[in-house]
């Protein structure tokens, strides 16, 4: 197929999840914004699977920002120990629950700017929190949606994933920057994995620039060498 432009990628890609992921949401389990940062600050690392087995008796124990700001380190790790980085977890969730409380009357902000200023929490997981909690056009870059761009080709030689975020607000639209992310996070969680992407049952292969790419390589690779591709799939 001819090559596609920038633009051109992305509305395809755009299109074909409009159509076939409408809703795509959040996995994390929660009610409300403080908890839904406590699972984010949970999810670095871990899986979401994993995240929604701990919060259960963790909201039962620290209903809100008060409750948890109150409560000892060793006690949120008690709660959270069979999380990732769990001694680092526990002290950045006591940091955030108390500047809640000191500096926000226990009460989530909305704006990006703002939620970085809390312990624990980086842009990605201050994006999260701004459009899953407050619907703001925000984009979160995790691994997943860093990867995946590149991989289909609407990021190019992106170092970072602030470098990736950039380039992907400049191409989608405002109104789908929230739904993106889901979008791709899912995407890359279920079908483009990491070591071997399911390239078979995707429905992007037509715009996918790395599905392109090899199925533009295959004919000039020997019997053998296409075996071995056709393996890495």
């Amino acid at each position: 197929m001819s090559r596609l432009s920038k633009p051109e990628r992305f509305k395809a890609v755009i299109g074909w999840f409009e159509q076939y992921m409408p809703i795509a949401e959040t996995e994390l389990h929660y009610d409300n914004p403080y908890e839904l940062i406590v699972a984010v600050i949970l999810s670095a690392q871990c899986t979401d699977k994993r995240v929604n087995i701990i919060t259960p008796p963790f909201f039962r124990r620290f209903p809100d920002a008060a409750a948890l700001a109150a409560a000892e380190v060793e006690d949120i790790f008690e709660l959270i120990r069979s999380c990732s980085y769990p001694n680092n977890k526990a002290k950045h969730l006591s940091g955030m629950a108390r500047m809640l409380v000191h500096d926000f009357g226990g009460v989530v902000p909305g704006d990006v700017e703002t939620l970085q200023r809390l312990p624990g929490v980086g842009r990605k997981t201050a994006n999260v929190i701004a459009s899953v909690a407050f619907d703001k056009p925000a984009l979160a870059v995790d691994t997943h949606v860093h990867r995946v761009s590149a991989r289909i080709g609407l990021t190019y030689r992106a170092k970072n994933p602030l470098e990736t975020e950039r380039q992907l607000v400049k191409y989608i639209p405002e109104s789908k920057l929230a739904i993106a992310h889901h979008w791709l996070i899912l995407h890359g969680r279920y079908v483009c994995i990491a070591r071997k992407p399911k390239c078979d049952e995707c429905g992007l292969r037509e715009w996918c620039r790395y599905y392109q790419t090899k199925a533009q390589d295959a004919p000039r690779k020997g019997p053998a060498s296409a075996g071995q591709a056709a393996m890495t799939q």
